[in-house]
């Protein structure tokens, strides 16, 4: 089991300058060990607004601190190395603090509460000694960069120390400012729960160059424990993601640190892949070909499909490797982006370490394997065989053909038994787990298109055109936005073209006309291929009538394998009190639109329109889908400058997107916000 704990959260949050630091009531003058019983962080402390405004995760506290790390203030170290002491069982105190002659701390020290030892008392009755000389204790510094940076670090205690004993300290009272709740002393549950905090980590000790040796999956790492990155590779990530975030507050990452506080994973996603994902998240592609293949960049992409059949982005992880622990780490960290909501349907690579990963995750999703990738692993597998050719002819006809189970046996047995490859290791794991790839074993679970169902169908990629073998890490992450921004155009291209395109009808039936005012242009036309087929050759026949429920074969001729035609039944049953059409195929499940044999049924019958339960929201162009998070107003301090400034800024990004999508829209937020603008400035009382 992974423990989030040794994570790094940023979100929610844009990388708001700490202007109210001056009111943070420390010290003014260094303090020394006997003089700190307690650390309090004032109520405008900017951290502890980030902290109550993102709320709480739950899952183990803080990794041991590490030389290296760096924090955004003063009290972000505090606030670490407190939730780390909570775990381990120790309390902390303010050993030092180092002041320039301008007030400006550069320096400190925390220790745990057991250092130093107390002045010797003259009173009657001193109390006794609780102190022990306890060594353990961590030094940090103001870098140049106005970051704190951790200098030293000593980790024993010279005492026994217990998470488990109960006893409070003083420390662990720290309050988040709206919540009044302390660092709890005894959680209820069994995993405590912890607050986010903000930090970044760049460019650690062994992070660089370092001859490690080269990890099973082709990725330099001391025993794949962590990411390979070139020669600032970890500036260029930090940096882009700083910027990513500063453009849009609602912008997700998160950094995975193994025990020498060195990269091991990275999980980020923007602000439209959240919204995008209460969309259209029914099925998602966990893609690891860049893992598979041995790309340069260890990319693991979380996509789905829109309303359009394009690509869309959910999220995006780079892996140390193809390991169990990594995987976990990282659907977790993608599901707490998610705000908790698994998908449905997770379609992966057939992988063990993906398979246990996301039953550990997911166990409640339907998971399947890529049927594009098994397919062409089949060309490297069997090519070897004398009769190859034949045999993927065989397999094609099994795999894409067979409408029920007991038909897909029947043609698997039978290929296997003529070409005498009963034996083959490869073809028994797969027809073992053929439950998860063949199409005829998925025909009740919803795949919207994103699963093949043709020998010719393409595999959805996100990243086409960008990322190759060979692509440096370094230029995918300088490109990554371009990308983004690309694949967001064609979505808004295709929106334009759906709502003004005049398509060309055929008035052979009504659906056609129905549809072609509610799908998007691109599923309309993948839907108009079916209503074509009922024209096509096809043939009816009503075979069975079992109370409300008529049974139909659907005769069609279809083109088979080396250009062969065959004719092929499918059954569809029908029940017109309760306008239910069901086809073996299960082209509706898979696609997500009626199949030519449902609709043929449906014209046999006369009905002119299609039941409104078999037309999608997702594929709706009359739906309007905003890809901005919305923020309620409740829990906002309205006395407090960083809750407003938040809160703010998160509105006017809304505003922002509205005005893009046209120039009417454009001229309208500008005048608005202008008008916003100067009715602000007339107001004299400004509260800071």
């Amino acid at each position: 089991m992974i423990d989030l704990s040794k994570t790094f959260y940023f979100v929610d949050r844009c990388l708001f300058p700490l202007v109210y630091m001056d009111d943070v009531s420390l010290n003014s003058e260094p303090i020394y060990d006997e003089e700190m019983e307690e650390f309090e962080i004032d109520e405008n402390c900017a951290m502890t607004e980030y902290i109550t405004q993102s709320g709480i995760i739950k899952g183990g506290n803080p990794m041991p601190p590490a030389i290296g790390m760096e924090f955004e203030s003063y009290e972000d170290v505090y606030y670490f190395y407190n939730c780390y002491a909570r775990q381990q069982g120790f309390g902390v105190r303010v050993s030092n603090t180092w002041y320039r002659k301008g007030k400006e701390r550069y320096r400190g020290k925390l220790s745990c509460s057991s250092a130093g030892f107390k002045k010797k008392s003259e009173a009657n009755r001193p109390r006794p000694e609780t102190r022990t000389g306890c060594p353990a204790m961590i030094k940090f510094r103001l870098m140049e960069t106005k970051r704190w940076r951790i200098i030293e670090v000593e980790l024993e205690h010279n005492h026994l120390i217990s998470p488990t004993s109960g006893k409070f300290y003083k420390s662990h009272k720290v309050m988040g400012l709206g919540t009044k709740r302390a660092l709890q002393a005894d959680a209820p549950e069994e995993v405590q729960t912890v607050k986010l905090f903000r930090t970044v980590i760049i460019d650690s000790e062994g992070n660089g160059n370092q001859d490690a040796g080269v990890g099973e999956f082709g990725i330099y790492s001391d025993q794949l424990n962590q990411l390979k990155l070139q020669q600032g590779d970890a500036q260029t990530l930090h940096n882009a993601f700083c910027n990513l975030q500063l453009m849009n507050p609602n912008f997700f990452y998160v950094m995975d640190l193994n025990e020498k506080a060195c990269l091991r994973n990275i999980f980020w996603a923007d602000a439209k892949a959240r919204v995008a994902y209460g969309h259209f998240n029914d099925v998602v592609v966990i893609d690891t070909t860049c893992l598979t293949q041995r790309y340069e960049v260890p990319l693991v992409a979380f996509i789905g499909v829109n309303h359009h059949g394009q690509p869309v982005l959910f999220g995006c992880g780079l892996v140390a490797g193809e390991t169990v622990e990594s995987y976990v780490w990282l659907f977790r960290a993608w599901l707490t982006c998610m705000l908790g909501r698994p998908p449905p349907v997770i379609i992966t690579d057939q992988s063990k370490c993906l398979q246990s990963a996301i039953s550990d995750v997911f166990p409640r999703a339907s998971h399947c394997f890529c049927l594009s990738q098994i397919m062409r692993k089949a060309t490297e597998k069997l090519g070897g065989l004398h009769e190859y050719e034949s045999v993927q002819l065989s397999l094609n006809r099994a795999v894409y053909y067979s409408l029920r189970v007991d038909a897909f046996e029947a043609a698997w047995e039978e290929m296997i038994q003529v070409h005498g490859i009963r034996d083959h290791t490869w073809l028994q794991s797969i027809y073992e787990d053929r439950k998860r790839w063949v199409p005829v074993y998925s025909t009740e679970t919803f795949l919207a298109g994103l699963f093949p169902i043709h020998p010719n169908d393409g595999v959805i990629s996100y990243f086409d055109g960008l990322l190759h073998k060979q692509t440096p890490l370094k230029e995918f992450i300088e490109h990554y936005d371009q990308a983004v921004q690309k694949n967001n155009e064609h979505e808004m291209l295709a929106d334009l073209e759906s709502k003004s395109s005049n398509l060309l009808l055929k008035p052979r039936c009504y659906f056609e006309l129905q549809l072609s005012k509610l799908y998007t242009k691109e599923i309309f036309k993948m839907f108009q291929v079916e209503v074509e087929g009922i024209y096509s050759g096809v043939s009816i026949k009503q075979v069975n009538i079992d109370g409300p429920i008529i049974t139909y074969i659907v005769q069609e001729q279809i083109e088979m394998v080396e250009n062969r035609r065959e004719v092929r039944d499918c059954e569809v049953f029908y029940n017109a009190a309760e306008g239910e059409v069901l086809c073996i195929c299960g082209l509706f499940n898979l696609r997500g639109y009626l199949c030519r044999h449902a609709l043929c049924v449906l014209n046999h019958n006369g009905v002119e329109e299609i039941p409104s339960h078999y037309i999608l929201a997702r594929w709706r162009k009359d739906i309007k889908r905003s890809y901005v998070l919305d923020h309620g107003f409740g829990g906002i301090d309205m006395k407090n400058p960083v809750h407003r400034y938040d809160h703010l800024y998160k509105c006017v990004l809304q505003v922002v997107e509205e005005g893009r999508r046209s120039e009417d829209c454009f001229k309208i937020a500008l005048e608005g916000l202008q008008e916003i603008l100067s009715k602000a400035r007339l107001i004299d009382d400004h509260p800071f």
